[in-house]
């Protein structure tokens, strides 16, 4: 990298983090508006197909009404992290403006068994770090940048959360489970995709390659499992959520228990689907979906509709088929 693409990065961070969260947010929202007009990216594809595969029962205007919506939501959501990471942890807690479930939270706290958050692709989740971490000690797992300047930015955020940050490894895993056995707290990132998985579990109806560490972590440490996630309010602040999951989640196999995440996820979804990340090509994760992003859209749902179909009928369950 030369040193004038490093300062214009680095004077890109700092303009976009100072700025007043609003000004990120408006500024979202433009340029919501002109990759609709100009259809700058593939990123409405990607939301519609995905749209029509997890809520097949809703009318075409419904969903072209939620792919403008999650196109802005999402936009606001990446903007809003530069302001939160460039905030301190007392503006960022000020943010918060009203909690849902707090008291799952403190009930998981004086258990002392160590806590689980799943924070999903969803919301705006980097405001939630702050508040958390002035009552716990958090440790997460943080795969670095690869562009340097934005990996330092995002790591001398997160040491004023006091966070501490372990590698995707199997030495993360390791700290990870020994915190949690000593009563501290974890974030994961629940609904990704793994580059390395053989584990198939279903998601909205279709088996995809996910990752069982979040159901491994809960089930052998007994950690208290809560689903928690963030969105904007009318007051221009956010409104925090903290749910407790499944009790299920404890019994059987981690595959069993990744489903009740999974579960606990589509719920969500369906609660509040312009906040869910919907550009995330989450679908590929099956061995015949892997193109299914670059297929005519018709041609997408009859593949998926096919792939539905021989699952619901392998676990002898009825197949759910989209509408036109």
């Amino acid at each position: 990298m030369t040193e004038k693409t490093t300062s214009t990065v680095t004077r890109l961070l700092n303009f976009f983090s100072r700025r007043p969260i609003r000004f990120a947010r408006f500024f979202a929202k433009i340029l919501s508006r002109v990759v609709n007009l100009f259809h700058l990216s593939k990123s409405p594809k990607s939301i519609r197909l995905n749209l029509e595969i997890c809520l097949p029962h809703l009318s075409h205007e419904h969903k072209e009404l939620l792919v403008r919506a999650a196109i802005s939501n999402e936009l606001q959501s990446y903007m809003e992290f530069f302001s939160i990471w460039g905030s301190s942890n007392a503006e960022n807690i000020a943010r918060i403006r009203n909690i849902t479930g707090e008291h799952y939270f403190h009930e998981a706290m004086a258990e002392k068994k160590g806590i689980v958050l799943l924070a999903p692709h969803f919301g705006t989740w980097e405001v939630m770090n702050a508040w958390f971490a002035q009552h716990t000690k958090m440790t997460i797992m943080y795969k670095p940048i690869k562009n340097d300047e934005a990996d330092q930015f995002v790591r001398q955020a997160r040491s004023r959360e006091r966070a501490h940050l372990v590698p995707t490894d199997e030495s993360g895993v390791r700290q990870i489970f020994k915190a949690l056995k000593m009563g501290g707290t974890t974030v994961v990132l629940p609904d990704h995709t793994p580059k390395h998985s053989v584990e198939t579990i279903d998601y909205f109806g279709l088996p995809l390659a996910s990752s069982n560490l979040s159901s491994k972590l809960i089930q052998k440490t007994k950690a208290k499992a809560l689903l928690v996630y963030a969105i904007r309010n009318d007051t221009e602040d956010f409104d925090m959520f903290i749910e407790p999951i499944d009790e299920k989640i404890y019994e059987g196999t981690p595959n069993e228990g990744t489903l009740v995440i999974h579960h606990a996820i589509e719920n969500l979804i369906r609660k509040y689907p312009e906040h869910a990340h919907w550009s995330y090509k989450r679908f590929k994760a099956n061995p015949e979906l892997r193109e299914i992003y670059n297929l005519p859209f018709d041609e997408a749902v009859a593949v998926v509709n096919r792939v539905r179909a021989e699952n619901s009928t392998a676990s002898n369950e009825p197949p759910l088929r989209f509408t036109k």
